[in-house]
């Protein structure tokens, strides 16, 4: 019998995984620069209206500028965009 893996268990290398307890104050690069801004820390993870919903959304913060923005948690996943970290 063979087993198949999950992609999603193989860690970093298959995609971007991200635990949303973990979210807060975690540090990004982005791999384009926004706006002349290339590092960003999650300042709030914003909580569903409903106690059963899902949190899809987070607030980042710029280092340098400290300008916000809004966006899906899940854009993070995006390797192509975003690294985790600051590089």
């Amino acid at each position: 019998m063979h087993r198949t893996l999950n992609p999603g268990l193989l860690g970093f290398r298959a995609m971007n995984v991200i635990h949303l307890k973990k979210m807060f104050l975690s540090k990004w690069t982005a791999q384009e620069p926004l706006k002349k801004e290339k590092h960003f820390l999650v300042t709030k993870v914003m909580l569903p209206q409903t106690p059963d919903g899902r949190i899809e959304w987070i607030e980042i913060e710029a280092v340098y500028t400290q300008a916000t923005a809004q966006l899906r948690w899940r854009e993070l996943r995006d390797q192509a965009k975003w690294r985790r970290g600051w590089a």
